[in-house]
């Protein structure tokens, strides 16, 4: 659910998540906000804290006093200040206007895994053919047999996953990467893709990732 009163950015974000699978719904009657995202009950909630009738901080925490759905602040408010308070409100992350659409969309997955309503998980686990992926653990497994995956590995291969039978361009991966705090080079990330491909021909999945000439990868 989207909690947001500039049209522009709704359609934006509406438009973003629908292309990206998630089943997407506006909040439009703000001055009941709270009795509305109770009854719709989503499985995450993107808050601006500037809306009609009540601050966005105030209707998280009166929220989170009846229930724990998910929750990413969306603001143009780039306080430090104001994102402690919405994260002891109990808000699962904070991204600041103007944000990246891929970095957006990978918070949202990284939320929605910790509270596992991932639309493609199980807990904790990925699942890809026979194979099953714990990102917790770091590993990757079919039957008894258990791959360890490095940090930058588990990145590639969740994003991949998480945009199966769907191209995915270098950039994407590099800025996911980014995002985790570690600085990949390209040829850093070539080496990745490699050592991620030979662990999971190891495990019986040879010709799992392909490379799209000019375009990225994609794991069919």
């Amino acid at each position: 659910m989207i909690v947001e009163d500039e049209e522009l950015i709704c359609n934006e974000l509406f438009k973003l998540l629908e292309n990206n699978n998630y089943e997407t719904i506006i909040l439009k009657d703000f001055k009941n906000a709270l009795n509305e995202i109770l009854e719709v009950s989503p499985d995450l909630i993107l808050l601006d804290i500037n809306i009609p009738f009540i601050n966005g901080e105030v209707l998280l925490q009166n929220l989170r006093k009846k229930s724990d759905i998910p929750v990413i602040m969306v603001t143009s408010i780039n306080s430090e200040t104001d994102e402690a308070l919405s994260i002891s409100y109990g808000a699962d992350d904070y991204i600041t206007k103007p944000y990246n659409p891929n970095i957006l969309l990978l918070r949202i997955g990284a939320v929605l895994k910790r509270t596992k309503t991932n639309y493609n998980t199980n807990g904790n686990e990925l699942t890809y053919k026979e194979l099953k992926f714990d990102f917790q653990k770091g590993i990757i497994k079919k039957d008894d047999i258990e791959i360890e995956l490095t940090k930058n590995e588990m990145i590639i291969f969740s994003y991949l996953l998480n945009h199966q039978n769907k191209i995915v361009t270098r950039e994407e991966l590099m800025t996911t990467l980014w995002d985790n705090s570690e600085y990949v080079n390209d040829n850093a990330l070539t080496v990745n893709i490699s050592r991620l491909r030979n662990k999971l021909k190891e495990i019986g999945y040879e010709n799992a990732i392909d490379t799209r000439k000019g375009l990225g990868y994609i794991l069919s």
